[in-house]
């Protein structure tokens, strides 16, 4: 049994998924260096991707780090009732479950997963 292949992303992905990343990071109020640290890119990769000069399908793992933000971002915005205001309030504020302000959290893996499963759990409580 050899390994499995890897996900084939299409570049039609790649530009979805990087301008849903972007407006999610600006409704968010997330900004360009704390996105560029979250996608394990540079902030000029990040200011090429604003301009359409660049998707994450050219960088699998950044892709796939977007699209757990993009996930974190649904999560929450489903929470608040799409209240961006309140959304971006809750980025910043300090949270006693994750130890963290959640902006500071996503700005490692571990974190940004952290911070998606925190938001599952409290989107579709049992």
């Amino acid at each position: 049994m050899g390994a499995q292949p890897a996900t084939v992303i299409e570049p039609r992905d790649g530009a979805i998924v990087s301008k849903a990343t972007i407006r999610a990071a600006e409704r968010l109020t997330v900004p360009q260096a704390v996105l560029a640290d979250v996608l394990g890119i540079s902030e000029a990769t990040v200011s090429r991707i604003k301009s359409g000069a660049f998707t994450l399908d050219k960088n699998p793992k950044a892709f796939e780090l977007a699209l757990l933000f993009i996930r974190l971002y649904r999560s929450l915005d489903a929470i608040v009732g799409g209240d961006q205001e309140a959304a971006a309030s809750w980025m910043r504020g300090h949270n006693t479950a994750l130890k963290a302000r959640p902006i500071d959290a996503i700005q490692s893996i571990t974190g940004l997963i952290d911070v998606v499963d925190y938001l599952d759990a409290r989107r579709a409580p049992i």
